[in-house]
């Protein structure tokens, strides 16, 4: 039974392999890997499988639509143009400071949706030019723009990483907050004063030109309030849990979208906002694709054994091994599997560091630190290209990677940290 289902193992991996080179697609490949791992397991072309596996995560793309659709609501009403401009003329002559909340900025999309794209798509363009005009060179704009998405990703309250590996590893979604601010908080301090020092600004008055007019009537109550009901609403889900009732992140991010059409100033109209929601499904359709085609792989490799292959393989390694490669394989794993990479690798891993009595909340915290380094690799390169795309960047792919080395390598040291000494950081686990 070992050598076969290590057989169905080698035949999904060599048909992995050949489709990320030929087909560039990591979520075809995932497809056409799970057909292939079903007929070497015998189990022909079994379509109640593989549909079964389109639905396994559809709690996880619920959450991915609405968010965007909520983020993109808001930013459809002018509000992140005029946050911006209003940072920028207030905080001109404070450089270190107007770079922190332009960190930040960048923070609040990815953090909602879960998904550092849209980061880039909603604000990475903006802050671009604001960089540009305060002197930073393109390459340090450009890695400054992928770091803060990346981060972005991880950040909560939806981290796709740790949520998928907690759904596998039957873990509660709960408790990572913290956790997961704490290094984030540590990691962009440094990606703003490494990448962000020197540069000589152009004048206030040009880069205001440069940058979006936000729309008659937008102020500070307009800007904050959708935000604030997001926040008020999982407040009061989580510490008056027996007066309000849950209503979930889903209906969560749809009543805050509502408030922000009813805060936008710009009166428009249902078909609009209609055009909106498809603008969003064809921006989210890549992450969903993704989902679903991994839910489809892991389904196959749970029906043919070799997801259980995998986890007593890892159960079975020594502690030292996962340290030694972690910071290579994961995010090699994350450029070839895409999320695919926290199940295939990441819960085995939680299994290995729980059955050795290590906090796995921090533990899954740790490891989805170390995935995204890994979305500006081949064969996907998914974020990288985004990155590049937005921010106007005309130099080599390569040069691109150079300038986000240290700080990735920094994020990955951190994160390495953090599992290491998994139980001494326990203490940052709030349920």
């Amino acid at each position: 039974m070992y050598a076969e289902t290590s057989m169905v193992l080698a035949v999904m991996a060599v048909v992995f392999t050949l489709c990320s080179w030929k087909l560039k697609s990591p979520e075809i490949s995932m497809v056409i890997t799970a057909i292939a791992g079903a007929l070497a397991g015998r189990l022909w072309f079994p379509v109640r499988l593989l549909v079964e596996g389109t639905f396994t995560y559809f709690d996880v793309g619920l959450i991915f639509i609405t968010a965007s659709v909520f983020i993109n609501m808001y930013s459809a009403t002018g509000a992140m143009n005029a946050l911006v401009r209003k940072m920028v003329d207030r905080f001109y002559h404070r450089k270190w400071m107007l770079f922190s909340i332009l960190a930040v900025i960048m923070l609040i999309p990815g953090a909602l949706t879960g998904a550092g794209s849209v980061s880039m798509f909603v604000v990475g363009g903006m802050i671009a030019t604001v960089l540009r005009y305060m002197g930073i060179t393109s390459v340090r704009t450009t890695a400054f723009i992928y770091v803060t998405s990346m981060l972005a990703a991880v950040a909560p309250p939806i981290n796709l990483w740790a949520m998928l590996m907690a759904a596998q590893a039957n873990m509660p979604y709960v408790g990572f907050s913290v956790p997961l601010l704490a290094p984030i908080f540590v990691i962009t301090v440094f990606t703003v004063v490494y990448l962000l020092r020197g540069g000589e600004p152009e004048p206030k008055e040009k880069i205001l030109e440069e940058l979006p007019v936000p729309p008659e009537g937008m102020n500070w109550f307009r800007i904050l309030a959708p935000m604030l009901t997001f926040l008020v609403i999982v407040l009061l889900s989580k510490y008056m849990a027996f007066s309000v009732p849950t209503v979930g992140l889903p209906l969560n991010f749809l009543i805050s979208a509502g408030v922000a059409v009813l805060c936008s100033p710009i009166k428009r109209s249902v078909g609009e906002w209609g055009d909106t929601v498809l603008e969003t499904m064809e921006q989210v359709f890549p992450l969903l694709a993704t989902v679903i085609s991994v839910g489809v792989l892991v389904n196959i490799m749970t029906a043919t054994g070799v997801r259980g292959l995998i986890a007593i393989t890892f159960v079975t390694l020594p502690t030292i091994f996962i340290y030694l490669t972690a910071l290579f394989v994961l995010p090699m794993a994350q450029g070839s599997l895409s999320y695919g990479s926290a199940i295939i690798l990441g819960t085995p891993m939680i299994f290995l560091f729980n059955s050795v009595g290590f906090n796995v909340t921090i533990v899954a915290t740790a490891l989805s630190l170390m995935f995204p380094i890994g979305d500006c690799l081949p064969p996907s390169r998914i974020s990288g290209r985004v990155a590049i795309e937005v921010s106007g960047y005309e130099g080599s792919y390569m040069s691109f990677l150079k300038g986000i080395f240290v700080p990735a390598l920094f994020m990955g040291l951190v994160a390495l940290f953090m599992l290491i000494n998994a139980n001494a950081f326990k203490f940052l686990v709030i349920r």
